[in-house]
């Protein structure tokens, strides 16, 4: 299958970065290996794809690694390799640093956005030398607004202002905008919210792009999202 992903123009136009949003790999959904056999082929030249064991928490690993990292945010600064994240529902941000040539991954559910995980990555980042302000971000596809319901039991877990996230849904239950929650904590990292780009498709209303956990259950397939400067500098 090709590789269907969609680029942010922002980060296109950084000398030598390699990104996408990944995009569902046909109609019928495939295995996470078979994605990432799928992808990493696909960007054999490009650069060494890292993944890791998504585990909806707060930790942010350092590329590169050997085995899989229980993780859900990567740093990397070595050019050559690719961080990605794999999703189905929850968001992919992708942070980089032109002048440093840092880049991060983020996989952002509910539980991820609750811990606060996009503000670690960029804690993460400062951590090797970025300066927040330099940073640019791209918020890829994810479940909208529009789609999100859930239990009044969520507000609670984002602390003060989470009320900005929570909207009444048309059922009588709440909504919950991830994207508004994320793009909240990268300004109070220090990001510029004019360096704050996106994608903002939602995946379960796409059926024709994107894979939904939401919208197709458990069994359904996941994209696969990538940033990273490429050994040959490369540029998708």
């Amino acid at each position: 299958m090709e590789l269907r992903l969609t680029a942010v123009p922002a980060l296109s136009s950084v000398p030598g970065l390699v990104h996408g949003f990944g995009q569902r790999g046909g109609p019928e959904p495939e295995t996470r290996e078979e994605t990432r056999v799928r992808v990493g082929a696909a960007l054999e030249g490009a650069g060494r794809l890292l993944l890791m064991r998504q585990v909806h928490g707060a930790t942010v690993a350092t590329a590169p690694w050997e085995g899989t990292p229980e993780a859900d945010a990567a740093v990397a600064t070595d050019p050559g390799l690719l961080v990605g994240v794999a999703t189905a529902d929850c968001l992919p941000v992708l942070l980089v640093d032109p002048s440093r040539r840092a880049v991060a991954s983020v996989h952002a559910g509910w539980r991820g956005t609750a811990s606060r995980i996009v503000a670690r990555a960029v804690e993460a980042l400062v951590a090797v030398g970025s300066r927040p302000a330099d940073l640019v971000a791209a918020v890829g596809p994810g479940i909208g607004a529009c789609c999100y319901e859930v239990g009044e039991e969520l507000r609670g877990a984002f602390g003060p202002g989470a009320d900005a996230f929570f909207r009444p849904g048309p059922r009588g239950r709440l909504h919950l905008d991830v994207r508004a929650a994320n793009v909240r904590q990268l300004e109070d990292a220090g990001v510029g919210p004019e360096r704050i780009h996106h994608v903002e498709d939602c995946t379960s209303c796409r059926e024709d792009l994107y894979y939904s956990y939401r919208r197709d259950g458990p069994g359904t397939g996941r994209m696969i999202s990538f940033v990273g400067f490429g050994p040959n500098l490369l540029q998708l």
